[in-house]
């Protein structure tokens, strides 16, 4: 472990974990309950810490969404590549009007393209 305490590792997306869930799908809900309980390391949020929790955007879920390129996908709304290659890689946050705008992508992406491409 790290002087702060956090570890941090990536998974190489050519090589998974492999994970034998013969065990865990024998598992009933509540005995599934009850093994995650026993865990001090993992126990479920409190009413208060779900209170201040977020929800985060994926960018990379938005832009996927739309069958896009990372180059596409910034060409098409109007976006510098670098930014949404941060955003995608979690080294750049979207604020707030980033996230109106990342919304509405969602939501209304014809709408956004024919905004952009009329400017």
């Amino acid at each position: 472990m790290s002087e702060s305490g956090i570890t941090k590792f990536r998974l190489d997306p050519n090589n998974p974990p492999k994970t034998d869930w013969s065990a865990a799908d024998k598992l009933t809900d509540d005995e599934i309950h009850a093994a995650a309980l026993s865990d001090p390391d993992a126990q479920p949020a409190t009413p208060a810490q779900l209170a201040r929790a977020r929800r985060t955007i994926s960018v990379q879920l938005i832009r996927e969404k739309h069958g896009l390129t990372q180059e596409q996908f910034a060409k098409r709304f109007g976006l510098r590549l670098e930014l949404v290659q941060a955003w995608e890689n979690r080294t750049i946050h979207p604020d707030a009007t980033a996230l109106t705008l990342l919304r509405v992508i969602w939501a209304e992406p014809e709408t956004v393209r024919r905004v952009v491409a009329a400017e």
